[in-house]
């Protein structure tokens, strides 16, 4: 008795096959045809509103607001070369309060530091927008 399969498939798993299919197919042209509902008419107003504003806008460029950002950026760049420079000394000076000498350099290379981002981080930020410190 030898067993040996047909290659012809049944013809109750092919139609199921082809219904899943078809279901799947449906409910992403579903899903698809739901976006285009939702997202079609915001779309549309923002490419009317774009081309409306696009021959209103020729030839000005306004950039108060990128001076305001890097004047922003300089004062943080102040503050923290500060902060970091203030804290590395008081961080060496404990450690050379208490006779750690050699433990102390890291706080001064810290405060060092400090410094360079205090002088040439705000320095090369202001040079960029032609500021003055």
């Amino acid at each position: 008795m030898s067993h040996h399969r047909s290659s012809v498939t049944s013809p109750e798993i092919a139609p199921s096959h082809c219904s899943l299919r078809k279901r799947r197919a449906q409910l992403i042209s579903r899903k698809l045809l739901h976006a285009a509902h939702v997202m079609g008419p915001t779309l549309i107003a923002l490419s009317l509103a774009g081309a409306a504003n696009v021959a209103h806008a020729q030839g000005t460029m306004d950039f108060s607001g990128a001076q305001t950002l890097m004047s922003t950026f300089k004062t943080f760049a102040m503050y923290a070369g500060a902060v970091i420079c203030l804290g590395g000394l008081i961080f060496a000076g404990i450690r050379m309060m208490s006779g750690r000498f050699q433990d102390a350099i890291p706080g001064l290379f810290g405060a060092l530091f400090g410094a360079g981002v205090l002088g040439w981080g705000a320095g090369w930020i202001g040079s960029l927008t032609g500021q003055q410190m």
